[in-house]
């Protein structure tokens, strides 16, 4: 069972430069990210004047979003795995693929990297609104956290198909794109009615700057729910010993 591979780790973990090292890695790619990802939301409201999010404007922000995760976990993977996501963390502290003392290093660097970015987009723009997460007016917090749920799930099953699975084989080659690319989608599909965070740090940093925390609760509980959901289900049927073996390539 996944629950049995959770390692808690040493408080050494602190100081060792090897952790340090990841999780500065985990703040860089955060920054870049969440700079890219809001400041597309920055950018439309200072073309539209603050107006309503059009079709456009929500391509713009899922290309943003899949384009600057693609890089932020690219530039990451090979220091401390590309998490870039308290959630995507969480799943893989489940699934044994990292400690509680380094994922907790992990969430530090990714929500300072979140509120950097965003103080950073504010200062740059001098001093535009950095809009926060929120709901729509006909979604209700639950309907929200479903979103959250089912949206992470996708994104945190991506993460352990193509980066995690130790018989991910060549595929790994296409995670940072295909965790790109699910993000997009996923913003396509969930922006009009929360805004598709699937990111505790993306929500955190906007809710920090601009001091608005209306149902921000949602944007943890949703997406930390369905990393786990997603951790467990990868985990207990498909790395899980003798529960997996690859289809021979000559039977698809």
């Amino acid at each position: 069972m996944p629950i049995s591979q959770i390692a808690v780790g040493s408080p050494a973990e602190f100081g060792n430069s090897g952790a340090l090292k990841a999780a500065l890695a985990e703040f860089i790619s955060v920054l870049i990210f969440v700079f890219a990802g809001e400041g597309s939301g920055v950018a439309f409201n200072k073309l539209t004047d603050s107006g309503s999010t059009t079709p456009a404007g929500l391509v713009a922000a899922a290309l943003a979003h899949g384009f600057g995760l693609f890089v932020a976990v690219s530039i990451g993977a090979n220091i401390s795995g590309g998490h870039v996501n308290p959630a995507v963390t969480f799943g893989a502290f489940l699934g044994g693929h990292i400690t509680l003392i380094t994922g907790l290093l992990y969430w530090i660097a990714q929500l300072l990297g979140s509120v950097v970015a965003c103080l950073l987009l504010k200062f740059s723009t001098g001093g535009l609104e950095t809009p926060a997460f929120t709901l729509s007016s006909d979604v209700s917090v639950w309907n929200a956290v479903v979103f959250e749920i089912v949206m992470t799930f996708g994104l945190v099953y991506t993460v352990y198909a193509t980066a995690l699975d130790p018989k991910k084989g060549n595929i790994g080659i296409i995670a940072p794109i295909a965790i790109g690319l699910i993000v997009g989608a996923n913003i396509l599909a969930g922006g009009a009615f929360d805004g598709a965070s699937m990111n505790p740090a993306v929500s955190f940093g906007p809710a920090v700057v601009s001091w608005s925390w209306d149902n921000h609760w949602v944007y943890w509980v949703g997406p930390l729910i369905g990393s786990a959901i997603a951790a467990v289900v990868y985990e207990l049927f498909f790395i899980s010993p003798n529960t997996h073996e690859p289809l021979p390539t000559t039977d698809f």
